[in-house]
């Protein structure tokens, strides 16, 4: 078996052990982790593939900022495992007539596309020194594909716009702050001086001991 081979297989197999750990861990702080462990072993294996930057854009982006926001969430915040667990199997049978819909999905579209795959496939041909893939990637994603692209920059704003405007709105359990009256606040507005006479408390004297017999 070939090094490349071997690695594949290697990060293949942590890769899936860690997808599982993510959705059976109990603590939330070891599934983030496993998570990230996840990602690495996918960036492994798309540096096996020779996609550099794809493999360097998932450890920098997802690893190294959704995943530490994720982890500091899940520590800031109190989840109640006992509070999420009630009600778990009453919901259990839809959940997994949905889940065996969508597996039988994805079968049929994989097993569809084994069938159209030839047996014996052509070799690619050999890129020159002068290749980049990051070049060729970007150059594709700004012509082919320059308005999804476009469409999910849209997408992606609305979605910050409306969790700004969901985090920020005035609610009864909620302390709505205005930038404009907090620049305006003096610190006489804020503190109050008060003088007062000193007062001397007498001193008490300490308990007399009592004889002994």
């Amino acid at each position: 078996m070939e090094v490349k081979s071997a690695l594949f297989y290697l990060f293949s197999a942590v890769m899936l052990f860690a997808a599982l750990r993510v959705i059976t861990s109990r603590n939330p702080v070891h599934a983030a982790l496993y998570l990230v462990l996840a990602f690495f072993q996918a960036s492994g294996i798309w540096m096996l593939l020779k996609a550099e930057f794809l493999s360097i854009t998932l450890v920098l982006v997802y690893v190294g900022a959704v995943m530490v926001l994720f982890l500091f969430v899940v520590m800031m915040i109190d989840i109640n495992l006992d509070a999420l667990k009630q009600g778990f199997w009453n919901h259990f049978p839809l959940a997994a007539s949905i889940g065996a819909v969508l597996a039988l999905e994805l079968a049929s579209v994989l097993m569809g596309g084994f069938r159209s795959v030839r047996m014996v496939a052509e070799p690619a041909a050999p890129a020159g020194e002068q290749y980049s893939n990051t070049k060729e990637l970007g150059i594709a994603l700004y012509t082919d594909y320059l308005y999804p692209l476009e469409i999910a920059a849209v997408i992606l704003l609305v979605a910050i716009v409306a969790a700004i405007a969901l985090t920020m709105r005035e609610r009864k359990d909620s302390k709505a702050q205005t930038p404009g009256e907090q620049v305006k606040v003096k610190a006489a507005d804020r503190l109050r001086i008060v003088k007062m006479d000193p007062v001397q408390q007498p001193l008490i004297p300490p308990p007399a001991e009592e004889p002994k017999p």
